[in-house]
């Protein structure tokens, strides 16, 4: 099954100077939770001092938890400061830190060129330990003193070893040896969205991660793509790694724009198999790899199974239920329309078209067929040429016609937020929604969609199979940064895709994901079902990046798109008249950049 109703619901410190390796995930507990095991073992240790006569001795417990809640807050640790909250004596607190060091459970970086000025930071071998010791007391505790119902399950858990077969809790990322050796900030760009807000809340912790400040900018999706376009022309970059819409990548690479990684992922031996294969491949032109998943983010039909299930009805599979469906919840006497959708135009309605006409079966370019669908990735010659003149696109029209008759009022102007907005609101019952926003009504109890939604692809038309149409972005580092950055960058980009950096981001507001290891992660599934559905949808090759290829000329397709379509709806144009229109200007592109 691809749809589901809310309702279901051994590493070492790297050996180079700033090396980071893909970390394989390790059992553990989540941030959140080794943040309360923290609070706890102080609060036990204190109480302990107070109540009990026993002797106090040599006891490391309180230097441990500050080095270990600092490194979860991004906080800095300084011998002094270890020191001073360890309840020692400074010579004894010294000698402690020493004999911690050498049992490689502490390690110092330097903070200033002279190597005179050092942090402390936990090593991956202190992290997992204390991660195994919060997982061992808390099923002590429960099968001891017991905490309700969870008694009994908890303890079977911790025993008999059942909650390894449930995947293995992702740890939370790990100091760098070494900060990067950038003599001045990390710069990103990045699209303002969930993912990329939830990364800015964690910038202390990765300021902390790569000993390095960090300096992010985010903008809205056609404000980036002008800065991506702008910063291009410099000639140094102003930034250092760079967030890009998956469908731009074609036109970004082929322009010189972005650097290829491809060496870059073979020296680090990146793990290219945790990625969802659709998201990998949009970032790749012409053979070679130019960006590296941060998130997946399909656009599917959520559905209120509440309201469908006051009516009697079923989620619906194709085109054709859609609008049934549609057509029966629509009431304007009740405030509620049937379907939202992106009919503003330009990109918002053009990114609808394609992807209907996905949905219809055919790709708006000429792509060769494969067993899977169609190829989006390797287009040459012929499979450049427009679609605007066959059936599926005129089937794409009049649906989107249709649709009109149970949308909201103000339909026409609406895009990814506004309808995203609509449906969190409870002012639709039905509606085309990026997952990137879903955190809306998926994290919000305030919501009349909360708890009650169902995530399904695209409707398929005859003869047509399931799809959702892949987005989301990738970071790349542009072609102008100075060539001593290029391996402190990659450095940093590959953490900030790691699968610990990814569980961080949904930890902290984000619902995407474009990793495998992460949806199976216990934690991660408590929070919601979502990327659990999407992880699904890429396993059985539902999630398709052919309905919108990452061609060069890809932004310029859904821009006459969205244009020619709007004066349809509007009832300016005849549905012949457009996609004559739209096949002409299109084909008049090609042709002029020499695909045939």
């Amino acid at each position: 099954m691809v749809n589901m109703s809310t309702k279901d619901r051994t590493s070492k410190r790297p050996e180079g100077p700033f090396e980071t390796a893909d970390r394989r995930p390790q059992f553990g507990v989540s941030s959140e939770e080794m943040s309360r095991f923290l609070d706890f073992v102080e609060q036990l240790e204190t109480e302990t001092r107070q109540s009990l006569s026993i002797k106090s001795g040599y006891d490391e417990t309180l230097m441990l938890v500050t080095l270990l809640r600092n490194h979860l807050t991004g906080k800095l640790t300084t011998s002094t400061s270890l020191a001073q909250s360890s309840g020692l004596s400074y010579g004894t607190a010294v000698r402690a830190m020493a004999s911690i060091e050498e049992r490689d459970l502490l390690f110092r970086r330097p903070r200033t060129s002279s190597g005179k000025s050092y942090s402390l930071h936990p090593t991956d071998k202190l992290i997992r330990e204390w991660q195994e010791y919060a997982r061992r007391i808390h099923a002590l505790v429960t099968s001891t003193i017991g905490l309700g119902e969870a008694k009994d399950t908890a303890a079977h858990d911790y025993f008999f070893g059942s909650s390894y077969n449930q995947g293995s809790i992702i740890s939370p990322p790990g100091v760098l040896a070494s900060k990067l050796p950038l003599q001045r900030d990390l710069r990103i760009l990045v699209h303002a969205d969930p993912t990329f807000m939830a990364m800015h809340v964690l910038k202390k912790q990765f300021e902390t991660i790569f000993g390095v400040p960090i300096q992010s900018r985010a903008l809205s999706i056609d404000r980036l793509r002008e800065e991506i376009l702008s910063n291009a022309s410099k000639e140094s970059s102003d930034y250092d790694l760079i967030a890009c819409d998956l469908p731009w990548f074609g036109e970004m690479a082929k322009t010189g724009r972005f650097l290829p990684v491809d060496h870059l992922m073979e020296d680090s031996a990146l793990d290219t198999a945790d990625f969802h294969a659709e998201a990998l491949a949009s970032g790749r032109f012409n053979g070679k790899q130019y960006g590296i998943p941060v998130q997946t983010t399909p656009e599917l039909l959520v559905c209120r199974s509440d309201l469908l299930a006051d009516h009697g009805l079923n989620a619906p599979r194709t085109i054709d239920e859609t609008i049934a469906v549609a057509k029966i919840l629509h009431s304007r006497g009740r405030s509620l329309s049937g379907i939202a959708w992106n009919a503003a135009r330009g990109t918002p309605l053009g990114h609808s078209f394609l992807f209907i006409m996905g949905a219809f079966g055919q790709p708006v370019l000429n792509l060769r067929r494969t067993s899977g669908g169609f190829d989006g990735e390797n287009v040459e010659g012929e499979n450049y040429r427009p679609m605007f003149d066959s059936d599926a696109a005129r089937s794409a029209a009049e649906y989107l016609l249709e649709l009109l008759n149970y949308s909201p009022s103000g339909i026409l102007s609406m895009s990814w937020y506004e309808r995203a907005r609509a449906y969190a609101d409870g002012h639709v019952a039905m509606a085309y929604c990026a997952t990137l926003l879903a955190p809306m009504f998926e994290l919000n109890e305030n919501s009349p969609a909360h708890g009650v939604t169902e995530y399904l692809p695209h409707p398929c038309g005859p003869k047509a199979r399931p799809i959702a149409p892949v987005g989301g972005y990738a970071l790349a580092i542009p072609s102008n940064v100075a060539p001593d950055r290029i391996r402190p960058i990659w450095t940093a980009l590959t953490s900030l895709t790691s699968a610990n950096a990814i569980k961080l981001y949904i930890e902290n507001g984000s619902l995407v994901s474009p990793r495998f290891s992460v949806s199976m992660d216990p934690e991660v599934k408590k929070i919601s079902p979502l990327i659990s559905i999407v992880d699904e949808m890429a396993r059985f090759g539902v999630l398709q990046m052919w309905p919108r290829p990452p061609v060069p000329e890809i932004t310029d397709i859904i821009a006459i798109a969205g244009e020619e379509m709007h004066d349809v709806l509007l009832g300016a144009k005849t549905v012949e008249t457009a996609l004559g229109n739209a096949q002409n200007r299109a084909d008049k592109m090609m042709r002029s950049h020499g695909h045939y």
